[in-house]
């Protein structure tokens, strides 16, 4: 084991891995939000407790996995000159400008969302001049809340995208150097997104308030996980095929120590056990805390494919 955390070539470890999960848990939980908000406008109102899910952790979790990122790098001073001045050539700065870009529209979404009681704090604690600008900035923000809801819906797929367009970055390395890779987290990021929901949803109040929002949930499940196997399959299929140091890669990363991790705690407990729970339903009326165990075991997985992919994919190098 000490092997498969420690070796010449790694050049990124476990706290990147933190950041890749908290930053696909924001895109996933957005991405489901907008689209119910979407096709289920009656009941995705900002007193839907999915919503609230949403507004605290999809902030929150982009917050704490910056952090995570500018003092595992041990550059905060030239984090926050990246924040300012934007190297277009640069996929890390490119990422810094879709950060801020995404967390301005999200607080202005957020903003809209919970206005009434925003600007009732706002009247009682902030200067009229202060309260009168904030109120100008919502209302003008409710007049587009469809194009805003569609321009945060890009850029959470965009997020989504970027966390695998990251580790592409590191270009030595064949099994991160994949055009899969973006898609592959996105789609992981979606499949986080859905476990955080089930976890809330499986409270009494979220079956009262938002039951078609639920068995929307429930539906999308089996649907992305599919999908998500499918493009694991096409991941190793494509560098095997590839030959050389691709297909080594290959057979390094599904062999040993992380070929243990990826059959048994990314395709057995992270996915194939939650599906097998969703796909009883007596179980799940029996067991009361199944649902939340079924999507602790998905969040569990989708650690261990980012985790995977970042320990095996830097073992090879072209």
């Amino acid at each position: 084991m000490h092997d498969a955390f420690h070796f010449q070539s790694l050049v990124w470890d476990w706290p990147i891995a933190v950041y890749l999960l908290l930053v696909g848990i924001s895109s996933g939980m957005m991405v489901l939000t907008l689209l119910f908000r979407r096709y289920l406008p009656a009941e995705n109102q900002h007193t839907n407790p999915l919503i609230t899910a949403t507004a605290i952790v999809a902030p929150l979790s982009v917050v704490v996995g910056l952090v995570i990122l500018i003092f595992h790098l041990a550059r905060p001073v030239t984090f926050w000159y990246l924040m300012i001045f934007y190297n277009p050539s640069s996929i890390m700065s490119l990422g810094v400008m879709l950060f801020q870009v995404y967390m301005l529209v999200m607080f202005l979404w957020l903003a809209s969302l919970y206005q009434q009681p925003l600007l009732a704090w706002s009247e009682r604690h902030l200067p009229g001049a202060l309260h009168g600008l904030l109120n100008r900035v919502i209302a003008l923000v409710s007049r587009g809340m469809r194009p805003v809801e569609n321009g945060l819906l890009v850029l959470a797929l965009l997020l989504g995208c970027y966390t695998g367009f990251l580790l592409s970055a590191l270009k030595s390395f064949p099994l991160l150097n994949n055009p899969l890779l973006p898609v592959l987290f996105l789609v992981s990021g979606v499949t986080s997104g859905i476990a955080v929901l089930m976890m809330v949803g499986a409270s009494a109040r979220s079956h009262r308030d938002c039951p078609q929002t639920l068995h929307l949930l429930h539906a999308l499940e089996k649907p992305v996980v599919l999908v998500e196997l499918f493009l694991l399959f096409a991941f190793f299929v494509g560098l095997l095929l590839g030959g050389g140091q691709k297909a080594v890669a290959a057979q390094v990363a599904l062999s040993g120590f992380w070929g243990g991790v990826f059959w048994i705690g990314i395709i057995g407990i992270g996915m194939l056990a939650p599906l097998a729970a969703g796909s009883q339903p007596v179980m799940r009326r029996h067991v009361a805390y199944l649902p939340r165990i079924a999507a602790g075991l998905t969040l569990l997985g989708v650690f261990l494919l980012r985790l995977f992919v970042l320990y095996a994919g830097q073992m090879t190098v072209a």
